[in-house]
């Protein structure tokens, strides 16, 4: 019995180093939006987008401190359903012409009234956190995937893939995520930006740092700033690593937030 025992959980702890170690086996064909990086961008998913005041909105913070001579032009709107998939989501609605974007605020939170027409540069698309890898739900996944990368471009927009993370309690999920999100970017001629494996780095360089909510699902503060920096590095080309915005953590965390963040950006592209 004690052998069994000693087996079981030895297997156990091989699968959570594993879920730590995870990188997507199929590699990225596409590794940047340059030299045109995106400068405003719709958001489309859930609740991992919308805690802790919205990712998007931090984003737009952080993206302005890196380029102060140019903040105005950068602007990031979400629209989420908490628990949604893609198919949850009518993409052609939320890119209809004097939709979305139509509006927006400045730093000094004066409405401004942006030009008609295009609104959005790219569209970063996240289906529900279980769904690309779930057995009933994966192939809406990659129906949906596939679907809004076209309503996406037909707007003149680029689209973009958010890979979310594994649960707390669950790391096995990262791998499976990471080859999920990489296999539909590759499909559809799309950046993936690689938060799951953001998520996993930082876990296993300091598993004391809490990146997630109680419910083990959800971003903590830091899980969102983690996001964002991933998201920064993902999007404009630039790294996060000694930006100014901290959205009110410890010197020492943002230090190694952003530094993790950059250093799963590099090398998911393979630069």
């Amino acid at each position: 019995m004690m052998r069994l025992i000693a087996r079981a959980m030895l297997a156990m702890c091989l699968a959570v180093v594993a879920g730590l170690n995870a990188q997507a086996q199929t590699k990225p064909k596409v590794t940047s939006l340059g030299p045109d990086f995106p400068k405003a961008a719709l958001f489309v998913g859930n609740s991992f987008f919308y805690y802790n005041n919205g990712m998007p909105g931090h984003l737009s913070f952080m993206e302005r401190a890196a380029d102060a001579e140019n903040k105005a032009a950068y602007r990031n709107t979400m629209a989420t359903i908490g628990g949604s998939g893609l198919d949850w989501h009518d993409m052609d609605n939320l890119l209809r012409p004097g939709g979305l974007g139509a509006y927006s605020f400045d730093d000094q939170n004066n409405v401004v009234f942006n030009k008609p027409g295009k609104q959005y540069d790219a569209v970063v698309m996240m289906d529900c956190s279980q769904c690309p890898i779930h057995p009933q739900l994966k192939d809406a996944f990659t129906t949906f995937a596939s679907k809004d990368s076209e309503i996406v471009r037909a707007h003149g927009m680029r689209p973009v893939f958010f890979m979310s993370w594994a649960y707390a309690d669950k790391p096995e999920m990262t791998e499976a995520l990471a080859e999920a999100y990489t296999s539909a970017g590759n499909a559809n001629d799309a950046l993936v930006i690689p938060a799951g494996l953001a998520f996993a780095r930082v876990r296993k360089i300091q598993p004391e740092l809490n990146l997630y909510a109680p419910d083990k699902r959800h971003p903590s503060p830091a899980g969102t700033y983690l996001a964002t920096c991933v998201t920064l590095a993902a999007l404009t080309g630039r790294s996060p690593v000694g930006n100014s915005y901290t959205m009110g953590l410890d010197a020492p965390t943002v230090e190694l937030l952003q530094k993790a963040a950059w250093d799963t950006v590099q090398d998911y592209y393979g630069r």
